[in-house]
């Protein structure tokens, strides 16, 4: 597919899968005429590298652990530095959730108040 749809289906600007590319983090072959083509897969590699820099995640780490996502192979490295990711992700979801239950009781504290004074 060409950038343009695979920007569209994706969800992210052409600026950004150029940038992925100069990242090294997104393939694409030429057509004759120099325009990039992504394969289908391309979508759901996008998808995952915008996942992984949501949470929180540098492109220079995404660089390093993205082969293993297509291989299915890590060296002794790369399963300590996952492992390290994922827990750090793990925790970081503990914190969110413990901020969403204390604005759910100010929430809750304030619409009673709210409702009282009604």
């Amino acid at each position: 597919m060409r950038i343009g749809q695979l920007a569209r289906r994706s969800g992210v600007s052409v600026r950004a899968l150029r940038y992925y590319e100069e990242q090294r983090l997104l393939e694409s072959a030429r057509t004759p005429g120099g325009q990039r083509d992504y394969p289908d897969e391309a979508l759901e590699r996008v998808q995952l590298i915008q996942d992984l820099f949501a949470a929180g995640l540098s492109s220079r780490t995404v660089v390093e652990l993205l082969p293993c996502v297509s291989t299915g192979v890590a060296t002794p490295a790369m399963l300590d530095q996952l492992i390290i990711e994922r827990d750090r992700i793990a925790a970081r979801i503990q914190d969110l959730t413990r901020a969403k239950t204390k604005l759910g009781r100010v929430i809750e504290n304030v619409t009673a108040a709210n409702v009282a004074q009604d």
